[in-house]
């Protein structure tokens, strides 16, 4: 996720299927004519997204242009609810092509057999293989990011030492501190519930339900916890520990100096794919789609505009990143399959441990 700023996503055109007679030499075109050939050819392509995807509008601009495409984006809501929807819907999918599909959820989409096999030919497809998901063909990696807990330094410091690790938020120096997503309804919350499994094993129910008597406090999304809730200059909430984005310390400097931080020691792997949908109207097109995603006009600018960092290796984030974003060392990580065996059993031992 995916993710600071949204893309404002247009509703979602329905693809009329082009109807193309047969005509005579004396009618017109034939069926094996140039001319009824380009008009059997679709044009619109619908990419179906999550609701914080962006693109720069000269990026598309220039795609469309070279691939004589019109596209369309349609976004259902965050990550969680877009396979949801990809699952209702797989018998009239809501597009042709799919981006934000992550790695917590990956495992159930292609189980309920969404996607259709592809492999990309473009460049940066060998950085994205070193991502795929084991058995399948049917998604490419086009960006990762670290989910991780991030503090406002201007909240500690002195007597107040800035937690470090999941084991310090438990401390009661840190009561009513820290905010979280529900990971029923946000990906960055199903992506850190899945750090504190892969960190503390079966004890993890044990880790949420000390951490909720420490005055934890649970938001139904991403921006909730970080646009409102965040003590941060730039926003003013109330809690000073909120789950986000290791890249997200570098949009939060000011006049030169950093605001926030991400706790390294609390991320999570989270990777993006995109798709070709089964049973799409313009597979073609989608096929289009997804080799322009890993191409270095789209890669390049993934950083900026998504804030998560590109697959290729072809292309740089920028300089400030380096020192302000660093990459967790050791980042918490789940197999996707075993994600898919037991997300929905940890979702619900989660909500009954954490919100009764």
């Amino acid at each position: 996720m995916n993710i600071m700023r949204a893309f404002t996503i247009s509703a979602v055109v329905a693809l009329g299927a082009a109807a193309c007679s047969t005509a005579t030499a004396a009618d017109g075109p034939t069926s094996e004519s140039p001319a009824a050939t380009s008009a059997a050819m679709p044009t619109k392509v619908t990419v179906v997204t999550h609701d914080s995807f962006a693109v720069p509008d000269d990026v598309l601009a220039a795609f469309e242009a070279e691939s004589g495409l019109d596209v369309t984006f349609v976004g259902p809501g965050d990550a969680g609810t877009l396979v949801n929807q990809l699952v209702l819907t797989k018998d009239a999918p809501l597009g042709d092509v799919v981006y934000g599909v992550d790695n917590t959820f990956a495992s159930r989409a292609l189980e309920a057999g969404v996607f259709a096999d592809y492999t990309s030919e473009a460049a940066a497809a060998v950085d994205a293989a070193e991502y795929a998901i084991e058995g399948s063909q049917a998604l490419t990696a086009i960006d990762f990011s670290d989910v991780c807990l991030n503090i406002d330094l201007t909240a500690f410091g002195g007597d107040a030492p800035a937690p470090q690790t999941l084991d310090d938020l438990l401390d009661p120096a840190y009561s009513g501190m820290v905010s979280v997503t529900n990971p029923a309804t946000s990906s960055p919350g199903l992506a850190f519930l899945m750090a504190t499994i892969a960190a503390k094993g079966d004890a993890w129910p044990e880790y949420w339900a000390a951490l909720n008597d420490n005055g934890l406090r649970v938001t139904a999304s991403w921006s909730d916890t970080y646009y409102t809730d965040f003590s941060a200059p730039n926003y003013g909430g109330d809690y000073p520990i909120v789950l986000s984005y290791a890249s997200s310390p570098p949009f939060e400097v000011i006049d030169g100096q950093p605001t926030t931080a991400a706790l390294l020691d609390t991320c999570f792997r989270q990777v993006e794919y995109v798709g070709v949908l089964q049973g799409a109207q313009n597979p073609e097109g989608a096929q289009k789609v997804v080799d322009w995603m890993l191409s270095d006009d789209f890669q390049a600018s993934v950083a900026e505009n998504m804030y998560v960092y590109p697959v290729s290796s072809a292309v740089t984030v920028p300089a400030e990143w380096e020192q302000y974003a660093p990459l967790a060392a050791n980042p918490w990580s789940i197999e996707p399959a075993t994600i898919d065996a037991q997300r929905d059993e940890w979702i619900k031992t989660w909500t009954d441990t954490v919100l009764g």
